[in-house]
């Protein structure tokens, strides 16, 4: 079941208000208004409160199509030929900062939830309630505030780092932080998140962040700052907890009927059949909203949706360098895309029959993750009900064998690349590749990871995390693979702060190169 139910649905239209005036002492509240000092005043509007923190990561500019997009289109496994500007240069790094289009909507998306985090974690604890219940609240509180940081300073760099719900002008305009202050902030909320959130859930509450959710999220802030010994430990004890592990079908991860299953440690939660008809682009959310995700049309093959998103020739044939044990090509090919091979259906049709006559489309590439091609005829509603898996235990066990190598246990990072290998029938790595030194590790861990993860969000991150973006000879090589690299200039692995935010905040300053 779904957090995001129908009942559910409606109980979150209610508005979280904030009111706000030029002078205090002139402030002056309409009794017939509900405002922030009125509102909080028991355990189901805790509830309503932490829920409408959640419908942050379903809106336009977060994961609702927004965010997939801009995380993806910057890897070398993306490319985008969409005749909308600001989602063809999104992969070109060649943002235009005059027009907050699409980068804009996820900085203001993040915000929102930030905001509405804030106002739980500055109610609540005055709210007279059961106590586990509350301390359980407000552990999502603080995940959810770190998870909105967490993509606020990796994708735009020295943002704002409000922590308290705005009361008046005196505290409105928040200073803009450093990167490695933005760092800080996003870990005390998961290690705060990770000490007051329950292990498991169970009903209507499934999907709800959770103890190893913030603990792995903890370890991969303290990964991106190459904080290896730490990051280890968090990874570790996700890993200890005992009830994370890989599902046998690989594509089980992008599908609708197998969502929060037990290799998910996060996922925002998509339903057809809740709320309203109306779109979720963006703003407050209101009852008519459907929650619903964009991603599928977004990434749509040709004819069934937009193609603002086709996966590279260079990542298909890094799917081809290694058979599985029964000598096939690794399953995760034909589960990431869709490809010109015999007998592969494209929603009901095999794909040379479906694109017969087309020479361009038979010899293109398009996304298959997070596609409903099982169920729809296309994706032409919008409306797509697949839960977009935020952290799989996949990636905790990757990311720890990341810590091991470089940390200097090599050899004792084996067995859990094998166990990610093991499940598409990859031979055994300490067969084919024994004793590899600490910088072949290295190596062959960014290739498993790019298989693993590819059209997830995740490989930009992995590039610039590994330093690539600044050793010549990667870059050539990245520009090999992907020309969208060749327009890459020192300051734009950041996303331009919106021009908007520049011109309200004062102080606020714009990130280098724009």
């Amino acid at each position: 079941m779904k957090i995001f139910n129908k009942k559910v649905i409606i109980a979150l239209s209610a508005t979280l208000l904030i009111t706000t005036s030029c002078e205090d002492k002139l402030d002056q509240v309409n009794p017939n208004s509900q405002t922030s000092s009125t509102f909080w005043k028991n355990d189901e509007d805790a509830l309503k409160g932490i829920n409408s923190v959640y419908l942050s990561l379903a809106i336009d500019g977060s994961y609702m199509r927004s965010t997939p997009l801009l995380l993806d289109n910057r890897g070398d496994d993306a490319m985008s030929n969409s005749p909308w500007d600001q989602m063809y240069n999104s992969g070109k790094f060649a943002m235009n900062a005059g027009n907050w289009a699409i980068y804009g909507w996820a900085f203001g998306a993040y915000y929102e939830g930030i905001s509405k985090a804030n106002q739980v974690l500055d109610y609540v604890p005055g709210i007279t309630m059961d106590a586990n219940l509350k301390k359980r609240i407000l552990g999502e509180a603080y995940f959810l505030r770190g998870l909105y940081f967490y993509h606020l300073v990796n994708m735009f760099g020295n943002v704002m780092l409000p922590t308290n719900s705005v009361q008046s002008t005196k505290d409105f305009f928040v200073k803009q932080s450093t990167e490695a202050e933005g760092w800080a902030q996003v870990m005390e909320d998961f290690k705060k998140a990770a000490d007051m959130l329950p292990t498991t859930y169970a009903g209507t509450d499934l999907g709800r962040a959770t103890k190893g959710a913030a603990l792995a999220y903890l370890g991969k802030a303290y990964l991106t700052n190459h904080k290896y010994t730490e990051a280890a430990t968090q990874f570790k004890a996700v890993i200890d907890l005992g009830i994370y592990d890989l599902v046998p079908n690989y594509r089980d991860n992008f599908t609708e009927a197998n969502e929060n299953n037990k290799e998910s440690l996060f996922e925002v939660q998509f339903e057809r059949t809740a709320g309203g008809t109306d779109l979720n682009w963006g703003g407050e959310p209101i009852a008519s909203w459907g929650r619903v995700s964009a991603r599928a049309i977004t990434y749509g093959a040709n004819g069934l949706g937009w193609t603002d998103v086709q996966p590279t020739r260079a990542i298909f044939n890094d799917f081809l360098e290694e058979k599985t044990t029964d000598g096939k090509d690794d399953p995760r090919l034909v589960a990431t895309m869709f490809y010109n091979k015999p007998g592969l259906m494209v929603y009901g049709k095999e794909f040379s029959v479906r694109y017969a006559g087309n020479a361009g489309a038979l010899n293109s590439l398009y996304c298959r993750k997070y596609a409903n091609d099982d169920t729809k005829a296309d994706e032409f509603d919008w409306r797509s009900g697949i839960n977009e898996r935020l952290m799989r235990y996949a990636d905790v066990l990757m990311m720890y064998a990341e810590c091991l190598n470089e940390t200097g246990q090599t050899a004792a990072a084996y067995p859990f690349i094998q166990k990610v290998r093991n499940r598409v029938g990859l031979p055994n790595l300490a067969t084919v590749k024994p004793n590899m030194t600490q910088a072949q590790m290295r190596e062959q861990i960014g290739h498993e990871r790019l298989l693993e993860f590819s059209l997830e969000g995740h490989r930009f991150d992995d590039i610039r995390r590994w330093g690539w973006l600044n050793d010549p000879t990667k870059l050539a090589w990245l520009k090999s693979r992907d020309p969208e690299f060749n327009t890459f200039k020192a300051g734009r692995e950041f996303f331009p702060i919106p021009q908007n935010e520049i011109d309200n905040n004062p102080g606020v300053k714009q990130n280098l190169s724009y």
